[in-house]
């Protein structure tokens, strides 16, 4: 158990020298909330996929490996779709429109796109932000108790409030570098862990060309990329909700930050291949350590959760102790610790910068200066901290079943039909109007809501909902509600001002780059 805590103990020494090293550089709210937009490639790339990823990956997709063997490398194809269409396709322009209207928040970028008279675009955004934002920190807190329980037989109060109480302190110090930074250690962190273990676990097999047989012989469907029956509507259905996972990266605010905050497009375009590259490793990995650990741990007619315990959540964990020796199980709870961490410290700096930049700035009072601020920003990324911690312990009481996977799937659709529609319409489509973009936003944010909660308890058709999750027809529906509107209410005069600003903006990235932005 001392391996353990020593390298937990390092993991965390880490991350308050980051936090110190970022609060030196911060002098106003431009560094506190993006950076002052100095992130190089690497710190961006591994930010935005460490952000992302979170504990779903190495607690959630693990454990969905071991349920569903095969099928579930359909997250896989998702997330590098997703990943792939967001960085080359849709990160550059993004870049240079953020620049060209100098926009130092997501919500900063779709009011000037869209010339927005009213505040109403900017409130609906922010608070939508801020509601679905909480749902995500608190399942990455309850994650963290989790963890604490697994691998070190901790309270799951008390391992949720330890988590919470130093992803919070270095946040409220270095706020989005003290960010960055450390997601790019914690990413760095998660990969290494992740590639490791199956590699390890395979090559300690002494018969490893048995395991596509054994996973036959535990259950047939374990090995068919369909699952139980083959090809089927309902297996079809499963099969596209995984892959649909993939389009919340296509302009979430927190990953999206990253391209505002990355100091050029040309470090976009050197980015892209190590996102994708991240995305590949770490995602194959988690399944395939879930698939190991049902080959090594279950048998025929045991269930899953009751050998790897609630949703196969344990599976990690269990395999890291049947593999490697004490310290090194403590570099796998550092891992874990890791990916919650990198995703509540992006959220909570993003929320609290788009509340107090956002809405109390821009709207209420105009003459803040930079230091206060920055200094106001603090105090409600501890408020918004607190609320999520108070969040993840209610749920815990209410829902003793949930699983990681599940609870944080909820809040990234939400997050992502409520923005990922109208960030797409509002780079590829000149007709679209800030009408449709308000109507997008919300249309997104009711649909999360009712299919998880409405069309998923429907008499004869609430199976196929269930199936597909909440972001296929979420997303679809805020998609489909902003193009409609755009056209039923146009707007020449917007139309014409971005076609303006699009051929305004430089037509090849940057080739050769300075030695400092390496």
């Amino acid at each position: 158990m001392f391996e353990k805590y020593a390298m937990i103990a390092l993991y965390f020494s880490v991350l308050a020298t980051l936090g110190w090293l970022a609060a030196r550089r911060i002098r106003n709210m431009s560094d506190f909330v993006i950076g002052g937009k100095r992130l190089g490639f690497w710190v961006a790339a591994f930010s935005a996929q460490a952000t992302g990823e979170s504990a779903w990956l190495l607690l959630g997709v693990t454990g969905m490996g071991a349920m569903f063997g095969f099928s579930a490398y359909w997250i896989v194809v998702g997330e590098v779709l997703g990943v792939a269409v967001a960085w080359f396709c849709m990160a550059p322009r993004f870049k240079q429109l953020t620049d060209h209207y100098r926009s130092m928040t997501v919500i900063d970028y779709l009011v000037s796109r869209f010339q927005s008279s009213t505040p109403t675009l900017r409130v609906i955004s922010a608070l939508s932000l801020c509601f679905f934002v909480l749902i995500y920190i608190s399942a990455q807190i309850d994650a963290t108790g989790s963890a604490f329980a697994s691998f070190l037989e901790w309270d799951y109060l008390t391992g949720a409030i330890v988590g919470f109480a130093v992803v919070a302190a270095y946040c409220i110090a270095g706020g989005f570098l003290a960010a960055a930074w450390t997601d790019m250690f914690q990413g760095a962190m998660m990969l290494l862990c992740l590639v490791m273990l199956p590699v390890v676990a395979w090559f300690s097999l002494s018969e490893s060309d048995a395991i596509y047989a054994g996973l036959q012989a535990i259950d047939p469907a374990l090995v068919n990329i369909w699952g139980a029956g083959g090809l089927t509507l309902m297996n079809g259905l499963v099969a596209f909700g995984l892959v649909a996972i993939g389009l919340g990266f296509l302009g979430s605010p927190q990953i999206f930050a990253r391209m505002i905050a990355i100091r050029s497009n040309a470090q976009v375009h050197r980015g892209k291949w190590v996102a994708v590259t991240f995305t590949i490793l770490a995602s194959f990995c988690a399944v395939s350590i879930g698939i190991l650990g049902r080959y090594l741990f279950t048998e025929a007619g045991v269930a899953p959760d009751a050998a790897l315990g609630k949703g196969a959540e344990g599976v990690l964990p269990q395999l890291v102790e049947h593999v490697f020796p004490p310290w090194i199980v403590g570099l796998y709870v550092a891992a874990v610790l890791a990916a919650i961490m990198s995703t509540v410290s992006s959220l909570l700096v993003m929320a609290a910068g788009s509340l107090t930049h956002d809405l109390y700035e821009r709207l209420l009072n105009p003459s803040l200066g930079d230091a206060a601020a920055a200094s106001l920003c603090r105090k409600v990324t501890l408020a918004m901290a607190l609320v999520a911690l108070a969040l993840a312990i209610t749920v815990s009481v209410l829902s003793p079943g949930r699983t990681i996977f599940w609870f944080v799937i909820f809040g990234w659709s939400g997050i992502a039909a409520t923005f990922c529609p109208m960030i797409i319409l509002s780079l590829c489509w000149s007709k679209f109007t800030e009408r449709g973009a308000i109507a997008s936003m919300i249309a997104g944010f009711a649909m999360t809501i009712i299919s998880k909660f409405v069309l998923q308890e429907l008499d004869g058709v609430g199976e196929y909902f269930t199936a597909l999750e909440t972001m296929p027809p979420s997303f679809l529906f805020a998609l489909l509600t902003g193009w409609a509107v755009s056209l039923l209410w146009p707007t020449q005069a917007l139309e014409t001002k971005y076609r303006t600003d699009l051929q305004s903006l430089p037509t090849q990235p940057k080739t050769n780059t300075p030695a400092t932005e390496q």
